[in-house]
């Protein structure tokens, strides 16, 4: 069989919200692009979490990101051809003692500037205006513009929308091989697909550091496996989309009446399958009726669980390859890149065309990780950095791709 030969300006591995957003942003500035997604663009941890678009709460090294998503999410329509059940219904972080009030506000001062017009609410003011929440709960930070969307709609619409523009993006197409030199990339996908281009965009999400490794820039980065779970319709009592300081448990009730939970951690069945435990599932309930005691009688109809990729500082990594010329990282988000999802795609899209951006992200990129313990766990056989093996003329370095996102 005579593999289907694909030469274009940028590949991009990962079909995420990440790598599809960013698919769109460069077809917008006239670019090719080819995207390759393992499974189903946006059916990984972009389609399975939470659903929370929230800037509230996040490091004030990620709130320029935000600012530059929140106005995006407000164009969602214009730009992917539906709202995704987006609405900016406010997030409200939930404080259970004094010290959480403290750390709120703490955070509300170091966050002026960023146009949050957070809200301290406690005492009989929260009584008010939220009589559904339980005892627990002794105040909290309000973001008015902050809300929630539903990620199987939303993420998989960046793909068919970069695809309508233009992109070639390829599903159910695992990368088998990378082979990166002077003159480029070339991807191969079984016997089927090769792609070459001279840029490459590492958006593999929670499998992204096998890739980086590779490359010899590896990572700490392990995977996590958030429980979730969703309730029978209820009627609707709640507008907020709910966080608690310090972690744990965050709800949101969607227009359906259902109620959205997640908190704790699931489980993995393999390499590409996580579940919800029973006692994960436990914990949450008993947390989610401490919070709001009108699901005490709630019947969960689904739990679920996705895999995603963490690093040690919670950062993700976003910027251009210390080792390798034409490869541009994204990934590492946390658990929390769906809202930043859409400007970290324009971010990449702008380091693919012009080298730079126009947002700071300085505080993300990989060379963070260059000397710390436990970051060399790539393969043996890619041990040597690549900027090495390049030095020497331009022999061909053929890095095998173990899988991704």
């Amino acid at each position: 069989m005579t593999a289907r030969r694909c030469v274009t300006d940028v590949a991009i591995v990962g079909g995420g919200i990440v790598g599809s957003s960013a698919a769109l942003a460069l077809r917008r500035m006239g670019l090719k692009v080819v995207l390759l997604e393992r499974d189903l663009c946006g059916s990984r941890s972009s389609g399975v979490n939470y659903g929370g678009v929230r800037r509230q709460g996040r490091p004030l090294s990620q709130l320029p990101l935000a600012q530059r998503a929140h106005e995006l999410w407000g164009r969602l329509p214009e730009l992917i051809g539906t709202d995704g059940e987006y609405e900016r219904s406010g997030h409200f972080k939930i404080a259970r003692s004094a010290a959480d009030m403290a750390s709120l506000e703490r955070y509300r001062a170091l966050s002026q500037g960023f146009d949050l017009d957070l809200e301290l609410i406690s005492g009989e003011r929260l009584r008010a205006r939220c009589p559904w929440l339980g005892a627990k709960a002794v105040g909290g930070s309000l973001c008015p513009a902050d809300g929630q969307a539903n990620p199987r709609l939303v993420s998989p619409a960046f793909a068919r929308a970069a695809e309508r523009a233009g992109a070639l993006v390829f599903e159910r197409t695992p990368v088998d091989e990378v082979i990166g030199d002077r003159a480029g990339f070339t991807l191969r996908c079984g016997p089927t697909l090769e792609v070459r281009a001279p840029l490459l965009l590492n958006c593999a999400g929670a499998w992204a550091g096998q890739l980086a490794a590779q490359f010899g820039e590896p990572v700490p980065m392990h995977s996590g496996h958030p429980a979730m779970a969703v309730t029978e319709p209820m009627p609707h009592f709640m507008d907020w989309s709910l966080g608690v300081e310090g972690g744990g448990i965050y709800c949101r009730q969607v227009a359906r009446g259902n109620l959205v939970l997640g908190g704790g951690a699931g489980v993995a069945l393999d390499a590409d399958r996580a579940r919800s435990d029973r006692q994960a599932i436990t914990t949450l309930a008993r947390q989610a009726v401490e919070l709001i005691p009108a699901l005490r009688d709630a019947q969960l109809i689904r739990t679920w669980s996705g895999t995603e990729g963490y690093l040690p500082d919670r950062e993700p990594v976003l910027g251009c390859s210390r080792t390798m010329p034409g490869l541009i990282h994204g990934f590492g988000f946390a658990g929390a890149g769906f809202q930043i999802g859409p400007a970290v795609g324009e971010v990449l899209a702008e380091l693919a065309r012009d080298g730079r951006s126009s947002t700071p992200i300085g505080a993300f990129g990989i060379e963070r990780f260059a000397a710390q313990p436990g970051a060399a766990q790539a393969p043996a056989a890619s041990a040597a950095p690549a900027a090495a093996a390049m030095a020497a003329a331009s022999r061909p370095t053929s890095l095998p791709v173990l899988s991704h996102r």
